[in-house]
């Protein structure tokens, strides 16, 4: 039983972002001092003005780049992503796809267009209930990774300062970040570690509430490169942890975005089936 949870950890990672990603981000300039819950909040909100808030990133209207994934037992996902940052339309082309749908061969397609998710397989739709599900998952899981520390200020979070650690010489200061609970679910949470010297995440923690793993998180590790003055935090790796960022000597999973450029002048109609 434990090795088939960890198969599905592995396979569907990021789901538990989706359930969050409707909200819209708040124009992050609009956010005054007084309006701050506390220490960790305001911190949050200068490491958003570091790496491009909101509206900086939605003045590029939309973005193109290369997802590779990783996993730590060598299986490897390539998607071409095509986002609009207006409304979250998402659009994925996998190949190969050795995580997502092995089974399948040949590429395969994902889109949301604002109203309906479909899928694709060499061309085709492909209307399975099983399979769409899957896409409703990924398509605003794989968003909402790119523009999570943007949408690290949307309505309803809730923030704690949990104080500062030493790691590798850098001092951090650690902000936990929590969902609003709806009817008593667990909700998923985030302990980020802000560089006080460069205003960076370097590292956060995270659970997976929709599998009810909430004692043992994930630790994503980040680097960042610029890109027409975003920094995008473009190579990530993760494994598991301890609340106090201690990790295994197991593999690690890497997740690289490249290629990424901006304002490509996409319209709705690229996200259609």
């Amino acid at each position: 039983m434990r090795i088939n949870f960890k198969i599905c950890l592995i396979l569907f990672l990021g789901i538990f972002m989706a359930c969050h990603n409707q909200n819209k981000t708040p124009d992050s300039k609009k956010i005054t001092t007084e309006s701050f819950q506390n220490k960790g909040h305001e911190l949050l909100y200068n490491m958003v003005q570091k790496v491009g808030n909101h509206s900086i990133l939605s003045q590029k209207k939309d973005v193109v780049y290369t997802y590779t994934y990783l996993t730590s037992d060598g299986k490897k996902d390539v998607s071409t992503e095509k986002y609009i940052f207006d409304g979250e339309l998402s659009y994925g082309l996998y190949n190969p796809h050795e995580r997502t749908l092995p089974n399948l061969t040949g590429p395969i397609e994902q889109g949301y267009d604002g109203e309906e998710y479909w899928f694709k397989h060499n061309g085709t739709i492909i209307n399975d209930s099983t399979i769409l599900k899957r896409v409703a998952f990924n398509r605003p899981t794989n968003y909402y990774w790119f523009a999570m520390f943007q949408k690290l200020l949307d309505p309803g979070l809730i923030y704690e300062y949990k104080g500062e650690k030493e790691i590798e010489g850098n001092l951090y200061d650690i902000v936990s970040v929590s969902f609003t609970p709806v009817d008593n679910k667990p909700t998923d949470i985030y302990q980020v570690y802000i560089n006080r010297q460069t205003s960076l995440v370097d590292q956060f923690l995270f659970t997976v509430a929709d599998f009810g793993v909430m004692d043992e998180p994930l630790l994503m590790k980040v680097e960042y490169e610029e890109v027409e003055n975003i920094l995008v935090p473009s190579q990530r790796k993760y494994q598991k942890s301890t609340w106090n960022a201690d990790i295994s000597e197991g593999p690690w999973t890497e997740v690289i975005w490249s290629d990424i450029k901006f304002d490509n002048g996409l319209t709705i109609a690229d996200f259609k089936k």
